[in-house]
Order: C-alpha cells, then structure tokens, then sequence
C-alpha cells in the first residue's frame, strides 16, 4: 500500500505546478510575449480530448469490445483533415464578431437569439455532467486503487456520506482551483493563454505516462510484443478481442461510433473552446490537423498491449479500466504508478478545468444575464459593478457544475465503465451539430428549425441513454426498459420504433439526429426569417469570403457619452478605455454622434464579456432607430455579395488575361526562334550545296580548257567531280528526308528483322572504311537473336550512321570504336561508343538539332576527316522515334568518350518469323 498523504501531497504539488505555469502564462501574455503563438501548443491544447475516458477507459473498453476503441479517435482525425475547411471557418466567424461559446456561436447564427443560446446551454449542461462525473470517478477509483491495492478498492458511494466520499471533496478542491485557474477576467473572448499553456503541459505529462506504462508491459512483464501476442494467441478468447467480430453492433456499430467521434469532437464545449474561442493564429490549424491526430496514434499505441496483458496476468476480478495502474503495481514499482496516477489526474483535471470554464461562460451569459437585463439590475449605476457580479456568478457555476457531476457519480456512476459514461455526454454533443454545421453552409436554416430541431434531438437522446441510465441504477423501475411504458414495445428507449439489433449509441444518435435534421430542414423550409437572421447568416456562410461587411448592421444613432457610460457600468473603465481608445474625443465631445465603428467595438466588447445576444439588447437600449427593414437588408447583402463576386470574377479574368499574355508572349519568342532557324537552315543548304558544287565547277572548268592535261591529272580531276557530285546527293537526300520527317511523310516499312544480324552486317559495311583511317572497330553482341520491328534499310542507315560518326570523333591516337548490343528489360539498347573527347552534358541534346556541328572535339579533320552535313543526327533519331524507339547521347563507360544509345522494343512473342525461326524472348 501506498500512504494517502503521499499521494494527496503529490497530487497537490502537480496542481500547484499547473498553476503556475498558468500564471506564468498570463503574465508573458500581458508582457506580449505570449507561450501559446505557436501551432505545437495550439495543437497540444486540443489534447484535452483525450480525458480520463482515454487514460483508463480505452484499456477498459478494448479489454472488451477489442479494436472498437479506436473509433473514438479516429473520428477526430477524420475532423482535423477536414479542419482547413470547417474550424478555420468557425474560427474566422468567431474572431469576427468576438463569440466566446458554442452557445454564443449558434445564438449569433440565428439572429443573436437569446432563446437559442440558452435551450444550448441547458443541454450541454445536462449533457456534459456524466462526462463531469466520469472524471470524478476516474480520480477516485486511481486514488484508490493507489492506496488500497493489492486489496479491492470498491466504492459503495450510494450508501456513503457524502462528507465521506473522496470524490466530493476532489470536486471542491478542483472548483476552487479552476476558479483561481479561469475566472480572473471578465471578458470571456480574451483567451486564457495561462490556461492553454498548462493544458498543453498536461498532454505532455499524460501522453510520458501512457507510453511509460506500455513500455513495461511490452518488455518487462512480457519479452517484447512477439511473447504477448504469441501467448494471446494461445487463448481463443483473447485472440478473438483482436478482431473486428469483437466490435458491438458489427459494421453498423463502427459506422456510428465513427459519426459519434467526429461529431463530438467538434461540438463538446471544451473542444469548441479550445478549437475556435482560444485559436490565436488561423494558421495553426494547418500543423494542427496532422500533430493532433499524431498524438492520439501515439497515446493509443499502447492501449491493446496493456489490456492484452492485463486479462493475461490479472486475477479476473480487476476492473478493466484500472489496468494502467495495476500492471504497475502488480510489480511492485515504486515511481512508476505515481506517474501513471498523475497522468489520469492530468487527463481528468485538464478536462474539468476547460469544460467548467466553458460551461460557467454559457450559463452566466445565455442564462443569467439576460435575466438580469430584464430586471433592476440592468440599471446599475456603479461603474463595473455588473462586471462584478457576472464574475461571481462564473464562479459559483463552477461550483455548482462540478457538484452536479459529483451528484451524478454518486446516484449512478457505479453502474457504468468510463467509456459508457463518456459516450452518453458524446450523444448530448452532438444534437448542437445539425445547427452548427448546416448554418454554417446554409443560409436557409431558421431559428425555429435550430430550436425545434435541438430540442427533439435531445428528448429522444434523453429517453435512449439518459433516463435508462438511471433505471439500470436502481433509481427507476426498470420495466419499460423491457416492456415499454405503458406496455408500448414501440416506445422501448433500446429499440425505439421496433428498430432492434443496433447497439445502444447507434440507435441513440441514428433517432435523435434524424428528428433535430429533419425538423431544422423542414421549419426552416417554411419559416420567415427576421431582418436580423438574414443578417447573420450571410455573414456566417460568407465568412471566408474576403471583404464582407462588419459584423453589425446597425443604421441607429446613438452619443458617444451614451456609449460611454453603457461600457463603464458593465465593463468597468479599463475595457471602456481601450474601447475608445481607437476613437479619441475629448469629454466635451461625449454628446456628438457615436460613428458606426465605434458603436460596432463597443457591440464585440460588450459581446465578449455578456454574449452575442445580451450585446444586442444593450445596443438597441441606447441606440436610436432601428434596424434596416428586411428591403434594405438584403440590398446592402445582395450588394456586397455582387461586389464580391464581380471582385471574383474580375480577378478571375485577369489571370485569364495574364494567362493568355504568356502564352502570346512565348508563341512570338517561338516565332522568332523559327524565323532564326529558318535563315540558318537556308544559309546552311546554301552552304552546303555551295561547296560540292564549287569544287564540281572549278575541276569541269579545268578539264574543259585544258585538253592537253596528263591522263594522271585527268583522271584525279573526275575522280573528285565524281566524290563531289556523291556528296551532293548524298545531302541533296539527306535535306529531303529530312523534310518528310518534319512533314510526317517519311515511309517506313516494319518488318520483323534481327538487329543483331543488322548491327553486323552494319559493321561489315564500314569496316574497310574505319580500317583506312586507321580506326579499331570493336564488336559485342550479347544476344544470339534481338528480333524487332522496324525498316531494314532505314535501320542500317542509322546504325552506319552512328559508326561513321564514332570514327570521326574517336581519339588521334589509337582511335577506338566499339558496338555493344544488349537486352534491357523489354527492349534491345544497341550503343556506339569512342575514345574520344566526348560530348559535354550542355551539347548531348544540341547534336540532335539540324547543321549542328561540334565545337572542335579532336582533330578529326586534321587526320581528313569531313565532319559532314550535321543532318545525319537528327535524321537518324526521327527514324527511330518512327518505329517507337529512343536516341540519346550519354558518357561512355567502357572508352571514356561519347556514347551514342538506340532502344527499339522487342518484336510481340506472338509474331513468330515466316521462316519458322525461333525468338528470343
């Protein structure tokens, strides 16, 4: 056993810790140096989605329903994708008009209704208690386990006092803490970074102490995961947990369980605040929709092995859910259950600190103030005394919220494991989602739809999860459970309408959602929306439109003294200060006209301390005119829109515009390239036909007038006009094959041939050629056979081609040529090679284009080598890219010089010779 001093001592000393981190993060914020401008802790701080449920309930529910624990997370991960698209959305709304609640964000949807905002935050106060109580009594069954084991540590809470019961006092302690920690500051719009800052600290701590205690299942108790799995392998009915047969409700169970996660996630009160009131920088999302689900992979890394081997080395009577301390002590570790204890108290503490700021925020200003701005109260006349008392009432929620969590743990918290308690609160979360996301891309959806919606998704999630909690307590007569009420098997709250076979939270959230949808679509359907609904939902559906209007379309008239005194009797004269602080005047001048912007700030002050709703009920108190008629509304909406989208469709344009100049501007700088190379190509024929013709005129013009020339001479003479005139053709057909590539009218007949046996006979037609310019012709030649499919004639023209032009540029001295044949995959690689100085990486792609001729690489001419027309090259690659091949220049690697490479593919199997030969496949 461990003392329960030491325990108390240690827990308090962590409490403490997180206050002053808290502290310190206050107090950097006010210096402007603030710890939360950074997406890691925004990131971290959305962490505090895994609560005590995640601690000890997710080793709980895989040690009996296997792998359907990971549902729970891998819903949010499906929400943090999507979190570019839907939370920066929300997150720019409430930035705008300074929302400070999911209360206060569907409130403000629908017309700053202060109706809607408290029906919301009536159900998340009923909704979120049993997660309250889940909390609880994961702080005191760790405590006891802690201090009691190895004996059972059973909580008999119904029949204890409750000054008895530690969990009525863990609650007082954490009231007064999370009112020390959250209420020091009225306006609830301002974000608690001292806050942040320790709920990012605490997922640090819980994620160590997770891991921690896998780490010792793994390879302490077991030697590594191969001996765990294979000894859970050994018992059918641990094995059987590993598969998807183990989840409740099969794959209709995982589809809900899915929806029920993602939905949660986004509408859970401490989520929303963490998501959307405490974001300081919209582009955190970014980092923050892969960190997040990140670290849920890694603090459910864990989950299977601890539960695996908690069934295989626990007595059979443990709890599940207390697996993650158990294991540790079972070996009899002395630091590591602490840790383990502290890491579920950061799990639960961090959950009740935002949830209780949040829950106190919705009911001070959706339930209270609007009370007292219907009584006396409304008009006090100290400055700030409201502010005051709105500050009390905060508290004394906080108080009164965590008591009834306390409350709920006591009358029925024992019938439950955490996850159960967990997903009931998951289900209550969910009914503001219909509202929330349907408004936020709808501008259709009406507040009595909103109202009615919510309001039946609640009952019948109230009749499905909640009150059969309470009968399967003992608290009611559980009969109906069976029977139905009254004997109506149709009313049954687990088989609702005769739908059976589902489990009990797919049914829960299928019945419920399907009332608050339908009834939000049809009332809105029909449905007259007020002037300042209309307002509100275009500024919500817009809102990641750029420019669109404030967030007030306020037309009265009002003093800037009336104004003035409305901030210091609620506000108190520091926020009044820096209110107008934007809008100086002097005090003579408090009976000129408030201008509109001012009147605005004042709204988005007053909005972020009392609410969208009350903000607007002030306003209109000393303001006056009225609000724009529903005409002027959806003119001043109708315009903005048309600016926007004419603003669209402008920008649009001139991309279009830029778009179209490029591509102008690119097809004249082509233009002008061919008109160069058209001037260079016929400078170059002119060149080249010149040449062989000059030489043919000068020696015909000798021996026409010389008759008396030697036979020697004579014969020399024709024997060079013949050359010339050789070489004349030979250009004369190369420019004209040239021309029918270029045109496509090049006529190729494929036949199926043997380039093996053309490479040679290639060689043989230039080897006494390479031999008197003194040049070694190397053969090699791997395949026997290399059948393909192209043009017998044309092929040899590019094979002589390639040697010809190897012999020109191999090396002065000891010039080498070799020929290799290879098969590369499906294809046959034939490479001409040389010694010479090779072809630099800028000129491999340049030999290629028409007259190209080589900077002076050797000394080919010097040894009477004629470098040729430069047609030969680009002749040659058009062939081969006719019969579906490839021609590139690379280094050599076996003579260090240039290396010229031909792929053709390889003839179809099925193509067998006429001759009956055979082919290599």
């Amino acid at each position: 056993m461990r003392s329960s001093l030491v325990v108390l001592t240690l827990a308090f000393g962590y409490l403490a810790l997180l206050f002053v981190i808290a502290a310190w993060g206050d107090r950097r914020a006010a210096q402007g140096r603030s710890l939360i401008g950074s997406p890691t802790v925004y990131a971290l701080s959305i962490a505090v989605y895994c609560t005590a449920w995640t601690f000890y309930g997710s080793v709980g529910r895989a040690a009996q329903f296997g792998p359907s624990f990971l549902l729970i997370y891998l819903g949010p991960t499906l929400a943090m994708l999507m979190a570019p698209f839907v939370i920066r959305k929300m997150v720019r709304i409430a930035r705008a008009q300074r929302l400070t609640s999911i209360a206060d964000f569907i409130s403000a949807r629908y017309g700053k209704s202060s109706s809607l905002g408290a029906l919301v935050t009536l159900i998340a106060l009923v909704g979120i208690t049993p997660y309250i109580a889940l909390q609880l009594k994961a702080i005191t069954v760790s405590h006891a386990v802690l201090v009691n084991y190895p004996q059972a540590a059973e909580l008999h809470l119904a029949d204890a006092r409750f000054w008895n019961d530690n969990s009525f006092w863990v609650a007082l302690v954490l009231a007064v803490f999370i009112i020390l920690f959250g209420t020091r500051h009225l306006d609830a719009s301002e974000r608690h970074e001292g806050m942040v800052a320790a709920i990012a600290f605490e997922s640090l701590i819980k994620l160590l102490a997770f891991l921690s205690v896998g780490v010792f299942t793994l390879f302490m108790l077991f030697d590594g995961p191969a001996d765990l799995f294979g000894r859970v392998g050994e018992t059918p009915e641990l094995a059987r947990l590993l598969s998807l047969e183990a989840v409740p409700g099969g794959a209709l169970g995982w589809v809900g369980m899915l929806v029920l996660a993602f939905l949660a996630f986004l509408t859970l009160p401490r989520q929303f605040q963490v998501l959307v009131v405490e974001n300081v920088d919209e582009r955190h999302i970014r980092r923050a929709s892969w960190l997040f689900p990140l670290y849920l992979l890694a603090i459910n890394l864990m989950v299977i092995p601890i539960a695996l081997a908690g069934l295989l080395v626990g007595d059979g009577n443990s709890d599940p859910d207390s697996f993650v301390l158990t294991l540790p002590l079972s070996a009899d570790l002395g630091g590591l259950p602490l840790l383990v204890f502290i890491g579920g108290l950061s799990a639960a503490a961090s959950m009740m600190i935002v949830e209780t700021i949040a829950l106190s925020t919705m009911v001070s200003n959706q339930l209270v103030m609007p009370l007292l701005l219907r009584t006396r109260r409304r008009h006090l006349g100290s400055r700030g005394e409201l502010a005051g008392w709105l500050l009390g009432i905060r508290r004394v929620t906080i108080l009164l919220i965590l008591l009834l969590g306390y409350l709920y743990h006591a009358l029925i918290g024992e019938t439950y494991s955490l996850v159960t308690i967990g997903l009931v609160s998951f289900a209550a979360a969910s009914q503001f989602a219909p509202a929330l996301l349907i408004g936020m891309y709808w501008r259709g959806a009406q507040r009595q739809g909103a109202a009615l919606g919510m309001s039946a998704g609640a009952l019948v999630w109230a009749w499905t999860l909640l009150i059969p909690g309470f009968a399967q307590s003992g608290w009611l007569d559980a009969g109906f459970l069976e029977q139905g009420p009254w004997g109506l098997a149709w009313l049954r709250p687990y088989a609702l309408f005769g739908l059976e076979g589902w489990d009990i939270y797919t049914h829960s959230l299928f019945w419920s959602l399907t009332a608050n949808v339908g009834l939000l679509v049809g009332v809105s359907l029909f449905a007259r929306p007020s002037p300042l609904e209309q307002t509100q939902a275009a500024l919500f559906t817009e809102a990641m439109s750029p420019g669109l209007m404030p967030a007030s379309l306020w037309q009265g008239q009002t003093t800037r003294g009336e104004l003035r005194a409305l901030l210091d009797r609620y506000l108190g004269d520091d926020v009044t200060a820096r209110v107008f602080a934007h809008h100086p005047g002097a005090a003579e001048e408090d009976g000129q006209p408030a201008p509109a912007a001012l009147t605005l700030r004042a709204e988005q002050a007053l909005a972020g301390s009392l609410g969208s709703a009350s903000a607007r009920v002030l306003i209109d108190s000393v303001a006056r005119g009225e609000t724009p008629d529903l005409e002027s509304l959806l003119t001043i909406l109708d315009t903005t829109s048309e600016t926007l989208e004419m603003n669209r469709r402008l920008e649009q344009k001139s991309s279009e515009l830029a778009r179209a100049s490029e591509e102008l501007r690119a097809a004249n700088d082509r233009l002008r390239e061919l008109d160069r190379l058209k001037d260079e190509f016929v400078a170059m024929v002119s060149h080249e036909l010149r040449t062989p013709l000059t030489s043919i005129r000068a020696f015909a013009e000798i021996l026409r007038d010389n008759q008396a020339l030697p036979d020697e001479k004579r014969r020399h003479f024709l024997d060079v006009v013949v050359r010339e005139s050789q070489r004349l053709s030979r250009l004369i057909e190369e420019i004209l094959d040239l021309a029918r590539l270029e045109s496509g009218r090049l006529t190729l007949t494929p036949t199926r041939l043997d380039l093996a046996a053309l490479a040679r006979q290639s060689v043989e037609a230039v080897q006494r050629l390479q031999e008197n310019r003194g040049v070694e012709l190397e053969m090699e030649i791997e395949p026997t056979e290399a059948w393909i499919v192209g043009d017998t004639d044309r092929l040899e023209q590019v094979v002589i081609n390639l040697l010809d032009n190897a012999g020109k540029f191999a090396a002065d001295e000891a010039p080498r040529v070799l020929l290799r044949l290879v098969r590369h995959k499906d294809h046959y690689r034939l490479a001409v090679e040389d010694n010479g100085p090779g072809i630099s990486p800028v000129e491999r792609e340049r030999v290629f284009e028409k007259f190209h001729q080589l900077a002076n690489q050797g000394s080919g001419e010097a040894r009477g080598r004629p470098r040729g027309s430069g047609l030969g090259l680009p002749i040659s690659r058009g062939i081969v890219a006719q019969l579906g091949g490839r021609l590139w220049v690379e280094e050599a690697t076996r003579l260090g010089g240039a290396c010229l490479v031909m792929e053709l593919p390889r003839a179809p199997a099925e193509a067998a010779p006429a001759d009956g030969g055979t082919d290599t496949p």
